[in-house]
């Protein structure tokens, strides 16, 4: 079975971007590698790795990709109709999962959901005072539209403090030796060359809210 291990900080990441920096060098990253087949050509190449130490994760995405779009600005805004990577996770089983997504521009949206959406899954939206605890950078500008056609490498680099989730799960157990489990995804809707790309694939309709296809994290003791 597909799974990633997420290695504890070794060196305290510096939100630059810096994909192969002394905080990232030997991260070993997922591929979202996976595409719907209703999505377009060209397919980006989107690479993601993740750390974490006692007050929360650490996440970089780098993103190889044309036709980058970001329209939707502001908290909590539509942004998976733009280029957006999205990390998606369930710290409790039984407890709910967290969508993150932030689109090329670093305007973020987070929900906790309680059920998935081959239920009709129920989403939470947090409230700006939690996301302003997330240290967030973004390599592109916060408006593109219209869009960049030509190869466009971007990068978004983010911290999750554990004290946002434990606001909706409850006291996070130690997490050395421990799983979660999630999936990594980079989306377009609304640019010209539309895609949905999966690190774990994604089977039915067209959707990313189905935590039955999460894969495990192990957190590395």
């Amino acid at each position: 079975m597909k799974y990633y291990t997420i290695q504890r900080v070794k060196t305290a990441p510096a939100f630059d971007g810096a994909w192969d920096g002394p905080a990232w060098a030997d991260v070993p990253a997922v591929n979202a590698d996976h595409f719907h087949e209703s999505g377009s050509d060209p397919r980006p190449v989107t690479e993601a790795k993740v750390l974490y130490d006692d007050d929360g994760l650490y996440v970089i995405f780098r993103v190889q990709d044309r036709y980058v779009r970001s329209a939707y600005v502001g908290y909590n805004a539509n942004v998976c109709r733009d280029s957006c990577a999205e990390f998606f996770f369930e710290p409790v089983a039984g407890r709910g999962y967290f969508n993150i997504e932030i689109n090329c521009g670093g305007s973020i949206l987070m929900h906790h959901n309680t059920r998935s959406a081959t239920i009709a899954y129920d989403e939470v939206e947090l409230n700006v005072a939690r996301l302003e605890k997330m240290k967030l950078y973004h390599s592109l500008p916060e408006k593109i539209d219209p869009e960049i056609e030509e190869p466009t490498t971007w990068f978004l680099e983010y911290s999750v403090p554990f004290s946002i989730l434990e606001s909706y799960v409850g006291t996070l157990p130690p997490l050395p030796g421990t799983y979660w489990r999630g999936n990594f995804y980079k989306c377009a809707d609304e640019t010209s060359h539309p895609h949905w790309a999966m690190w774990n694939p994604v089977g039915g309709a067209l959707g990313f809210h189905k935590p039955e296809f999460f894969a495990p994290l192990y957190f590395e003791a």
